[in-house]
């Protein structure tokens, strides 16, 4: 049986510098091996992978060895060398979740591990009956972080085929439960707001550009405000929102832009980092957590 034991507030398998960087300290089937030259090169359980990363501006710390690399062929997509066989999958265990993971044409394997720092803070805050809305889910670990502790999910994404990627990770992970919806984000956080429906928290990870439905098009700058908006709308008196960027949007950016719309809320904002084996800190992208009054 798994016991959640911990208090929002309390120790958490993640950490917070005087630097402002959040970190997850909890994994023990990944590790960032190292990154620099535009690339990083982690363990996913038994595998080492090397792929892109813009960030990673400094030089490699030395020879790397990898079972799988990653490399572009065109502007959105690119292919591994040598190609990695189905049936992967990873564990982490302080909240016991399971993800299947498969090798994209995108680069993504279907976690972005550093998430895991978010996953025990709503774990931490959330518990039986709360209503907990994901936005922007991907593979859900946010909604199976959350389903663990006995939370109300509801995840939202406008793929289907992700939406059934994740479902496959609740059942990997012994969960039921979590409501489905494939739409459009905003559009759904709009009705919500109008409906005067109530969550006790929300994360949000919008990206930087797309095409939505109907071949709208997004771009995360002119669209963050009005989501912003409707999201506060539909959080509770104390509920908290999880903001997650890979933007390049600076956390003074957010705390300015936050502050500004939510008079009154409570923020912290960091970025969102791995920790090498070396202790040097790879960043991933910006992140606030709001706290409404």
């Amino acid at each position: 049986m798994w016991e959640r034991t911990t208090t929002f507030g309390g120790q958490l398998p993640m950490t917070m510098d005087a630097n402002g960087i959040w970190w997850p300290e909890g994994w023990t089937e990944h590790e960032l091996l190292d990154s620099g030259g535009g690339r990083r090169l982690e363990r996913f359980g038994d595998k080492v992978l090397d792929r892109p990363e813009t960030g990673a501006v400094w030089p490699v710390s030395g020879r790397w060895k990898a079972d799988h690399r990653y490399e572009p062929t065109g502007k959105t997509s690119g292919k591994w060398t040598p190609a990695i066989p189905g049936g992967w999958r990873l564990h982490y265990a302080p909240l016991d979740l399971h993800f299947a993971l498969e090798a994209t044409r995108y680069k993504h394997i279907g976690v972005f591990p550093e998430q895991a720092a978010n996953w025990e803070v709503l774990a931490a805050t959330l518990g039986p009956g709360d209503r907990f809305l994901n936005l922007f889910a991907y593979t859900g670990g946010a909604s199976l972080a959350a389903r663990r502790v006995g939370a109300e999910v509801t995840h939202v994404d406008t793929i289907r085929q992700v939406v059934d990627w994740t479902r496959r990770n609740m059942e990997l992970s012994g969960l039921e439960g979590i409501r489905w919806v494939v739409d459009d984000a905003a559009k759904f956080v709009s009705r919500e707001a109008r409906r005067g429906n109530l969550y006790s928290a929300v994360m949000l990870d919008p990206p930087t550009w797309g095409i939505g439905p109907k071949g709208t098009k997004w771009r995360l700058e002119d669209a963050l405000e009005a989501l912003l908006r409707d999201v506060h709308t539909i959080v509770e008196p104390g509920g908290l929102i999880l903001l997650n960027t890979y933007s390049g949007l600076s956390p003074a950016t957010l705390y300015t832009w936050i502050s500004r719309l939510m008079p009154g809320v409570s923020i912290e904002v960091a970025e969102l980092c791995l920790r090498s084996a070396d202790g040097t800190f790879m960043p991933t992208g910006s992140c606030a957590r709001i706290r409404k009054p």
